[in-house]
């Protein structure tokens, strides 16, 4: 039995954490009614969607990717959204995934709730700096 789990945060102004949940799964955080009417009751605060991959990757899943697609269309506005991995985290702004190199607040409990342990310090330079948190660029694959 794996000790670690897929959590999803909701996060409003100022990286507050609105709602959370989780499944003890670390492949799989299968759809859920009550994330759903969360998503939905919250949406006028709701700024970014946060999960966690424990086994990787650092990248969006092609569930990922249809579920932001989804939500985007629903919400009619673009939200942010972020993955958090063993060896970093990703954010999607504006279509281009970067790495943050500065984590905010809320990434330290998404770990721990998730079972994770801080990955490796990620080398470069810092490119892209948006709300405080520290980036820089992803490589998407075509």
């Amino acid at each position: 039995m794996s000790t670690t789990r897929e959590v999803c945060l909701l996060i409003g102004p100022g990286d507050r954490i609105l709602w959370g949940d989780s499944f003890d799964d670390p492949l799989a955080l299968p759809d859920s009614r009550a994330r759903w009417e969360a998503i939905w009751s919250l949406r006028d605060l709701l700024v970014e969607i946060t999960h966690s991959h424990p086994e990787g990757p650092l990248a969006f899943s092609q569930e990922d990717e249809t579920t932001m697609a989804a939500l985007q269309a629903a919400l009619g506005r673009p939200l942010r959204f972020s993955v958090v991995a063993p060896d970093g985290m990703v954010v999607r702004i504006g279509g281009e995934d970067v790495l943050v190199s500065d984590e905010p607040a809320w990434a330290a409990p998404l770990r721990i709730a998730s079972g994770l342990l801080y990955g490796r310090p990620r080398p470069g330079p810092t490119i892209l700096q948006e709300d405080g948190l520290l980036l820089e660029r992803a490589h998407r694959k075509p």
